[in-house]
């Protein structure tokens, strides 16, 4: 399948902040062409998209989240933390099985495609489920383990990571693995050390829920005698990078640990604003050059799965923090949201746009009153810009949504219907 997109302004990221004008083609699963129209006779193609003056630019990619958590979308909302957890989440969560999260995965999958993410960091369980759904809607899912005490004895569930991080880093193009696990205080001090073992094992980086609330930063510290961060360090989890989710309650001594190992933060503002947990110090953590990526985090804590909404929430409330309106700017946060998310998640083969690179863009529509007049396109973005500007979204080279309609190969409905029986059912 050859596209040609022509009469585009275009966001490649491959140098800064620039716009050109001109156009994108792409064969098959890979961008072939990015530049000045040189059309000529020969070229044929399957499909010619008039770009009308629009944006194309990279898909956004959502660094954090969970995404079969839509069943509990606005089912148990307005509670602290650790309270959530316990006693709405893990005891609804305890009753899905594997055939359920791949129905509700799907349904995340179509609210990706609106906002314009074209990959995702997803920590769930059931891989083989959840890869299931990327695969057949021809989305692109990074899974991150999460396992816990929760989720079987020590030397299972180290098993179990073990064996999907070797089966799903070779099952398919769109779909890659990382080693992970829930949290600090969801795991025993031998599985931490045997996922530092498998770490060293696999010389692989290791990502997890760390310091998104001030009461997990406490009790690790009674029962540890550090922070989240120093005491994983200390167990060598991070010797070969990974990062943190959420990242909010941060000491010097934290951040110094991330800056040394270059470990990703992964910022999720809306839900840690919906949960109370604070605000993470991220200008810091860009003055001490540490690599901030931007998740939307699951859609039972956020609950929609927003980045337009993450990435102003991204800038204001750092403005916010700091008492400072020039905090965080925009174009950093556009970054962070795009190749910031791309860089964390390994997909070094499509964060910007340029030949070679695989397809996963979408075209932004610029011809909307929030997004007029042009004064600076890429702060527009992130200041005024929403879901209803994203107009397509390709992801490997197949557009999956288009002027509101979604070419997954799935109905819909379907899909919407499916999740309503599964909460019914749990209920």
């Amino acid at each position: 399948m050859k596209i040609r997109f022509y009469n585009a302004k275009i966001l490649t990221f491959t140098k800064d902040f620039e716009i050109i004008e001109g156009e994108l083609w792409v064969e098959d699963s890979r961008i072939t062409y990015v530049g000045k129209g040189i059309l000529d006779s020969e070229d044929i193609f399957d499909r010619e998209i008039d770009v009308n003056g629009n944006l194309i630019m990279p898909g956004f990619k959502n660094a954090h989240t969970h995404s079969a958590m839509t069943f509990l979308r606005s089912y148990a909302d307005d509670m602290p933390l650790l309270d959530w957890l316990n006693t709405q989440v893990f005891p609804m969560e305890a009753k899905l099985n594997g055939e359920e999260m791949y129905h509700l995965s799907k349904l995340a999958i179509l609210e990706y495609l609106t906002s314009g993410i074209t990959a995702n960091f997803d920590m769930y369980f059931c891989p083989e489920d959840v890869s299931k759904a990327s695969i057949e809607m021809g989305f692109r899912t990074v899974m991150c383990g999460g396992i816990s005490q929760f989720t079987g004895e020590t030397d299972y569930s180290l098993d179990l990571l073990d064996g999907y991080y070797r089966k799903f880093n070779h099952y398919h193009e769109r779909i890659g693995y990382r080693l992970g696990f829930h949290a600090e205080y969801t795991a025993t001090r031998p599985l931490l050390e045997g996922i530092a073992s498998l770490a060293e094992k696999y010389k692989a980086p290791v990502f997890t829920h760390n310091s998104e609330s001030l009461a997990e930063v406490e009790q690790c510290i009674i029962r540890n005698g550090m922070t989240p961060t120093g005491y994983l360090n200390s167990l060598g989890i991070h010797n070969y990078g990974g990062g943190g989710f959420h990242c909010v309650h941060m000491t010097e001594g934290d951040l110094k640990i991330f800056k040394e190992k270059n470990l990703t933060v992964v910022t999720n503002p809306a839900s840690n604003a919906k949960l109370a947990s604070g605000i993470a110090p991220l200008k810091r953590m860009l003055d001490l050059g540490i690599p901030v990526a931007i998740g939307t985090d699951g859609p039972a804590s956020n609950n929609c799965l927003d980045m337009f909404r993450e990435m102003f929430l991204t800038t204001a409330l750092q403005k916010l923090k700091e008492n400072d309106a020039s905090a965080m700017d925009a174009n950093q946060v556009l970054y962070m949201a795009t190749i910031g998310g791309a860089n964390a998640m390994g997909l070094r083969d499509c964060d910007s746009l340029e030949q070679g690179k695989y397809a996963d863009l979408i075209v932004i529509d610029l011809n909307q009153p929030n997004m007029q007049p042009l004064n600076n396109i890429t702060k527009n973005l992130v200041y005024s810009g929403s879901k209803q500007n994203v107009k397509l979204t390709m992801i490997h080279g197949r557009i999956l949504y288009e002027d509101n309609n979604f070419y997954v190969g799935e109905d819909v409905e379907k899909i919407y219907s499916k999740a309503n029986e599964i909460i019914n059912s749990k209920r």
